[in-house]
C-alpha cells in the first residue's frame, strides 16, 4: 500500500487542518494510517501550527494555502493522493483540487466547507455560529478597529463545547496549548474559485459528524445537497473534531472510501 516499488501506485493521504488548528491535530489518524502501511502527510498552513507567520499579515487565501500547494507540487505523479480537509480546511481542499486536478485521486471533506467551484457558500460558513459569532470568537484588528478584523480565535471557555464536546480531556488540554489565531481576512476569500468541470470529475467523499455543536448537521446536509459527493458517511458519536473523538471510526471510513476506488 505505502511502499516505494518503482512507479507502482502508492496511496498517500494528505491531511489539511481547519481554523486555528495545525498538523498536530491529526496525530491519532496519522498513527493509524502509517501503522496500516499508508503514506500520510500533514501540513501547517500559513500562520498555523509551527509556521511562524503572523496570522494578522495573511490577507489572501492563496497565501494561506501556499504550504499545501508546495507539498502537492513535490509529491510524485504516480502517488495516489487522498486529500482530506477538516472544517474550513475543506475550502483549501477545493482550491487544491482545482490547481492539482491531475494529481488528486480523491477529495475527502470531514465536516468541511464543501462548496462547488463557481458557486458561493452559505452566509455563515463552518467557522461561525450565527448570532453568537461575536461572543465565541476573539478578534484581532491588526489594521485598526476601523477596518475588518485580521485574525480570530475561539475564546477558551467555548472550545470544549464547540470543538471537543465528545473528545478525551487529554486532547482538549493538548489543543489548548497549540491552537493559534486564524487569518480571517484570508478565509473570507474562499468563494472566489471559478467553475472547474475537470475538478468536479474527481471523486469526493463527505463525512458528517452527528454530535457537532459548531457545524449543525442540517448545515452539513445542505452542503451535501448543493454539491452531492460520490460517497457519504456519518460518524454518529463524533463532535466537530473526529480526529480526537472517534479516530478509529474515522480511519475505517477512509479505508472504505479509498478501497471503493479500486486504486
Amino acid at each position: 500500500m505505502g511502499g516505494d516499488g518503482g512507479d507502482e501506485p502508492i496511496i498517500h493521504f494528505v491531511l489539511v487542518h481547519g481554523a486555528s488548528h495545525g498538523a498536530w491535530c491529526w496525530y491519532k489518524l496519522t498513527t493509524l494510517l502509517v501503522s496500516a502501511g499508508f503514506k500520510a502527510t500533514t501540513v501547517d498552513l500559513t500562520s498555523a501550527g509551527i509556521n511562524l507567520t503572523d496570522a494578522n499579515t495573511v490577507f489572501e487565501f492563496d497565501h494561506y494555502n501556499r504550504p499545501l500547494f508546495s507539498l502537492l507540487s513535490d509529491i510524485p505523479h504516480h502517488y495516489k493522493i487522498i486529500l482530506v480537509g477538516h472544517s474550513i480546511g475543506g475550502a483549501s481542499v477545493t482550491e487544491a483540487l482545482c490547481k492539482f486536478t491531475d494529481k488528486i485521486s480523491m477529495a475527502v471533506y470531514l465536516v468541511a466547507d464543501m462548496v462547488q467551484p463557481g458557486s458561493t457558500s452559505s452566509p455563515h460558513s463552518i467557522m461561525y455560529v450565527g448570532e453568537e459569532e461575536e461572543n465565541i470568537w476573539e478578534f484581532t484588528y491588526g489594521e485598526g478597529t476601523d477596518k475588518p478584523p485580521t485574525s480570530a480565535q475561539m475564546k477558551e471557555e467555548y472550545r470544549r463545547h464547540y470543538f471537543y464536546s465528545q473528545s478525551p480531556l487529554e486532547d482538549v488540554i493538548l489543543a489548548s496549548k497549540l491552537l493559534r489565531p486564524c487569518p480571517v481576512r484570508a478565509l473570507r476569500g474562499i468563494d472566489k474559485l471559478p467553475p472547474n468541470p475537470e475538478a468536479e470529475k474527481v471523486p469526493r467523499v463527505y463525512i458528517k459528524t452527528a454530535k457537532d455543536n459548531l457545524c449543525d448537521p442540517i448545515l452539513q446536509d445542505r452542503m451535501v445537497e448543493k454539491w452531492p459527493p460520490s460517497q457519504l458517511y456519518t460518524l454518529e458519536e463524533s463532535d466537530h473534531s473526529a480526529f480526537f473523538s472517534v479516530p478509529t471510526t474515522l480511519f475505517t471510513c477512509l479505508l472504505r472510501a479509498v478501497f471503493s476506488l479500486q486504486l
